[in-house]
């Protein structure tokens, strides 16, 4: 039982840093903006040769 306060407390103390999920974040976040961007992109397009 002591083991377990001992691992919290010491997690509480130094917490562990993930840096993969901020670079997983940080691509994710990139990747749906491209798209989004190649989306509007796209829609322009095709709403530009249709009405001209």
């Amino acid at each position: 039982m002591e083991a377990i306060f001992d691992d919290l407390s010491s997690a509480l103390r130094e917490p562990r840093a993930d840096v993969s999920a901020a670079v997983r974040a940080f691509a994710l976040d990139i990747a749906g903006k491209l798209f989004l961007g190649i989306a509007i992109g796209l829609g322009v397009a095709i709403g530009l040769a249709i009405a001209g």
